[in-house]
């Protein structure tokens, strides 16, 4: 993935007189479309952009724009404020772009909504006769699942509708600035690199490691000389106190850590490269476990609300990064500190 990125930057920039706008855009795959015609009028590689990003205070790797841009689905907000504003466009131009991924956050919504009401079954007909399996009371519960279901499809179009209201109508209209999305880690909204060290180790990081079981053949997260980590880890934020934990291999490119939950890596973590914010298994909570000076937390699965632990405990160079039950056990904290991108 990296070197196809590299491959990239290298080729002449595409160029395009007019600046794209992105009033007319109704989907998310016409959002992205757009977001790639602003990148080709810029004028800019990635590596360019991350260093316009870099300049304006914002954390925007290269790998993430290349990520970002070869999806078809939503970006997050965060993305889109640090991106247009790397492509040169001002406050005002940015806001255009936010209002337009909002309204059509909202209409994915909406149209969900809406594909929810009309799988409610019509009514049956009155002529039907009650028979021995279809007593008045079994029907009388059908219907009501019916009304139940009928009545939450009205609460979603509702909910739906005011969020409308309150998005596009009643917003502050200044471009959002940063905030910090991981609670005493001072962490990028669009994410920043990271060196997450297991807090009884910390001359160890958590990085690429195999199962010294042989049991599960491919490479996995474990503790390692800090000297010899690899590959770099990106914390990227997907909502408030929940993250991706991103690998960016020179060889193989970006893995987000997953949890593996049966077969003979249960409860190890795998890096995939089919990373998704919507994957629970893909999700990590990180919780301050000390005074935000400290720099300790205890890393949660979303999944299945486990902690993230060494395998029995262990101390030693090459022990496995495991799920386990949350005990509070010193194991289960981990050192979490920024560092500058390379």
């Amino acid at each position: 993935m990296l070197e196809a990125m590299e491959r990239e930057e290298g080729e002449p920039a595409l160029s395009s007189t007019y600046l794209p706008e992105p009033e007319g855009v109704g989907s998310p795959t016409e959002f992205i479309t757009a977001l790639r015609l602003l990148k080709a009028w810029s004028g800019l590689a990635y590596r360019q952009l991350e260093g316009k990003a870099a300049a304006s205070g914002d954390v925007l790797p290269s790998s993430t724009i290349a990520t970002t841009l070869g999806r078809d689905t939503l970006p997050r907000e965060r993305f889109v404020i640090a991106f247009t504003h790397a492509c040169g466009l001002d406050d005002d131009q940015v806001k255009k772009w936010l209002d337009a991924r909002r309204r059509i956050a909202v209409l994915d919504q909406s149209q969900q909504v809406r594909a929810v009401a009309e799988s409610v079954p019509a009514d049956e007909p009155d002529s039907v006769v009650a028979t021995s399996e279809d007593r008045p009371g079994r029907r009388l519960s059908r219907w009501w699942q019916f009304v139940n279901l009928a009545v939450a499809v009205v609460l979603g179009v509702a909910v739906t509708l005011s969020v409308q209201d309150l998005v596009l109508h009643n917003r502050d209209d200044t471009v959002p600035t940063a905030s910090q999305p991981v609670a005493g880690l001072a962490l990028a909204d669009v994410g920043s690199w990271v060196r997450i060290q297991p807090a009884r180790t910390p001359e160890l990081c958590l990085a690429e490691g195999r199962d010294r079981t042989q049991r599960y053949p491919t490479a996995i997260a474990a503790q390692r000389p800090c000297t010899q980590s690899s590959p770099r880890v990106y914390l990227d934020p997907i909502d408030e106190g929940v993250v991706q934990i991103q690998w960016h291999h020179a060889k193989y490119g970006i893995g987000c850590l997953t949890v593996l939950v049966e077969g003979p890596g249960d409860n190890l973590l795998e890096p995939r490269d089919d990373c998704a914010d919507d994957n629970p298994a893909q999700q990590f909570r990180i919780e301050p476990t000390g005074p935000t000076t400290a720099a300790r937390f205890r890393i949660r699965t979303t999944a299945t609300n486990h902690c993230l632990a060494l395998r029995d405990q262990d101390t030693v160079d090459g022990a496995e990064i495991v799920q386990g039950r949350c005990s509070g056990a010193r194991d289960q904290e981990f050192l979490i500190h920024l560092i500058p991108p390379a």
